[in-house]
């Protein structure tokens, strides 16, 4: 049907529904051909009132004009004619300048509210930019600004390797609002966010585009170089020690020499030298070569241990440009289970490629915060960290932040492409994280908790592309506050509800796109319970920052039931119709080419599947395309899930 121009008027003054989405530049429409779904941030009737978040549904495009003079700088809908004015429109990955539809088929979807009348304090006034702590393959980029009362402001990234003329689309960066969480955490405002899958070693030019409709409107420049990844010198000095000699070999080392260790039991040592930046102090183990007992490496720079063979612990406590690589750790119940781990602030360090086991049985006893645990694998705080292609098992949490008091600047950490099995509470702990803390592309199999933020402090923190099989209790524990989580391109599959956040304390600004979600009958086990097979249940969900769209929901029980905060559904059709979730689609588990078990059972130790779609599957351009994320898509959209369809498994665990 076509909306008369005074039905516009009407609906879009009343309806209130908060549909942010993707930030967008204030005359930038987005067009989602798979939904024929116009997203307006801004919309003008005539010269008179406008409105933000308009969301129709085109029906009809009716005389279409591209390039069309008429067009200004305001997205504008003229009652008199029927005409809807589009400074720019994107579809895809394309741009379209100066759009104008004459009479088209409109139904409204929704609207955020009527723009009242400019004011100063509506007015961003930008403040400094700073990248810190660039990692290997991730670039945070934080710009500070007061004023946007009225919280219109948007800020678009574009990125280019230096020397390079090709510039690069960036995901837009994320508003942080100065908000204090029930824990009693407060952060500042400011916009925020990451340029993801960069280059080691490179400096890269960063574009930034404010936009503010009440004024503020800039754009700055800035460089940022990524890391790279820690080597012996070229070159390097080879000091061969053995269990009689390590002791005094280590007293004499000098940055950029390597220290050999020969076949043979060695205890326990410290390291109480640095090396220097291109020149570490390396560490290096040899065939036959065992350590038993205890490594640490306290308030040091640039020292490495690479190739070792450890039963015992190693401790990092205080140094920064640490790195372990392609090391096998056996945990023991003498040094509290505990593998690779620093319980100070430290920095940039490189933990990558290594094999680390605990002693945690798989059991239902084992499991949760109570349950006969112990023993952290990786576990950091401070700043720059990358974890990435670690194996990871038996233990009480995987991978994990510090908490509470203990929790030190732990901001831009790249957790990133590990196997992960057997956690007996978390997968990964990535609680406290204060913002950019980028949580991507790893496996967790036969899990507690998959992926923890208890709490997130403002965000974003990011979790992307993870594929979750058999989480016992819950895949995302979103508790104790947690503020700024961003879901993208993640595949679970559990028993109990498909997306279930018991959180019992607001769950806020939660963003999520792109995910793809099954559950099935469910239980309780170590005395949590997993959820009724509803497709999801949050009951928490600050429903009015929400944004959650075009993710994939399905559950093996013959239903499609759910909660979104106050909101009950039981069907596709009222998710739609009741939430953000508006593009959503219902799946199964003949979504997935091997189809595979369904993990009913959860205390069994389940092999790991492979969840890649089969075409067909409702799953397969489901999605919507996300710059910087799924860019590289087949079809006509990105795919709902971790894997896009006929691409290759990433490399989980060490290469």
């Amino acid at each position: 049907m076509t909306m008369p121009s005074t039905s516009l008027s009407r609906l879009v003054a009343t309806l209130l529904v908060c549909m942010q989405g993707v930030a967008l530049a204030a005359d930038t429409a987005t067009f989602e051909p798979a939904t024929a779904t116009l997203r307006l941030p801004t919309l003008q009737l005539d010269a008179g009132d406008r409105y933000r978040d308009v969301v129709v549904r085109l029906l009809d495009p009716g005389q279409l004009r591209v390039d069309d003079p008429a067009v200004g700088t305001e997205l504008q809908y003229l009652t008199t004619g029927s005409v809807l004015r589009l400074p720019q429109v994107v579809i895809g990955t394309a741009t379209y300048p100066r759009v104008s539809l004459t009479r088209p088929g409109l139904e409204l979807l929704g609207a955020g509210g009527l723009v009242g009348p400019a004011s100063a304090a509506d007015a961003s006034v930008p403040g400094a930019v700073t990248t810190p702590f660039p990692t290997l393959e991730n670039i945070t980029v934080e710009w500070d600004f007061t004023g946007d009362a009225n919280r219109n402001a948007v800020v678009g990234v574009r990125y280019r390797a230096q020397g390079s003329s090709a510039w690069l689309t960036g995901m837009p960066l994320r508003r942080i609002h100065n908000e204090t969480s029930g824990q009693g955490r407060t952060w500042p405002l400011r916009h925020s966010g990451s340029i993801f899958d960069v280059v080691p070693g490179t400096t890269y030019e960063i574009e930034l585009t404010l936009t503010d409709p009440d004024g503020g409107s800039t754009v700055r420049t800035t460089t940022a170089t990524t890391r790279s990844v820690p080597t012996p010198a070229p070159g390097a000095v080879v000091k061969p020690a053995t269990p009689a000699t390590l002791a005094s070999v280590l007293a004499g080392a000098n940055a950029g020499e390597v220290v050999e260790l020969g076949a043979g039991h060695y205890s326990g040592f410290s390291v109480a030298r640095s090396g220097a930046s291109g020149r570490p102090l390396v560490i290096r183990g040899t065939p036959g070569a065992v350590v038993e007992g205890e490594i640490n490496v306290f308030n040091q720079r640039h020292v490495m241990l690479t190739e070792m063979t450890l039963n015992g612990r190693v401790r990092f406590n205080g140094s920064n440009d640490f790195s372990m690589t392609r090391s096998t750790v056996n945990a023991t119940a003498a040094l509290g289970g505990h593998g690779i781990i620093t319980f100070t602030r430290a920095e940039n360090a490189y933990i990558a490629d290594n094999t680390v086991t605990g002693t945690v049985v798989w059991s239902e006893a084992a499991l949760g915060a109570s349950g006969g645990n112990a023993g952290e694998g990786i576990l950091i705080t401070g700043p720059g960290h990358v974890l990435m292609n670690n194996r990871v098992a038996r233990f009480r949490d995987n991978i994990s932040l510090l908490e509470d008091d203990e929790a030190v600047d732990q901001y831009s950490i790249d957790i990133l492409n590990n196997d992960l099995s057997e956690a007996a509470d978390d997968g990964v702990e990535a609680d406290f994280c204060m913002h950019n803390c980028r949580i991507m592309r790893n496996r967790l199999t036969n899990v507690f908790i998959a992926l923890s933020s208890q709490p997130g402090l403002g965000g974003p923190t990011y979790f992307v592309r993870n594929v979750v099989y058999n989480a016992v209790h819950v895949a995302f524990k979103l508790y104790r506050s947690s503020y700024g989580d961003v879901l993208l391109h993640n595949t679970v599959v559990k028993n109990g509800d498909a997306l279930g956040i018991y959180a019992g304390a607001t769950v806020g600004r939660l963003y999520a796109r792109n995910n793809l979600f099954i559950g099935g009958p469910g239980g309780t086990y170590g005395g949590y319970s997993s959820g009724t097979g509803r497709v999801l249940s949050i009951a928490d969900l600050d429903a009015a920052s929400a944004d959650l769209d075009f993710d994939a929901y399905g559950s093996t029980v013959d239903s499609f039931t759910g909660r979104w905060g106050a909101t009950s559904f039981s069907s596709l059709a009222e998710l739609r119709a009741r939430t953000t979730e508006r593009a959503a689609v219902q799946v199964g588990m003949d979504s997935f080419a091997s189809v595979p078990v369904f993990p009913g059972s959860p205390i069994t130790l389940y092999t790991v599947p492979d969840l890649r779609l089969q075409p067909g599957s409702a799953a397969v351009d489901a999605g919507q395309a996300i710059p910087n994320i799924s860019q590289g898509f087949q079809g006509r959209a990105p795919d709902a899930g971790a894997y896009e369809l006929g691409q290759a498994l990433p490399v989980y665990g060490p290469r």
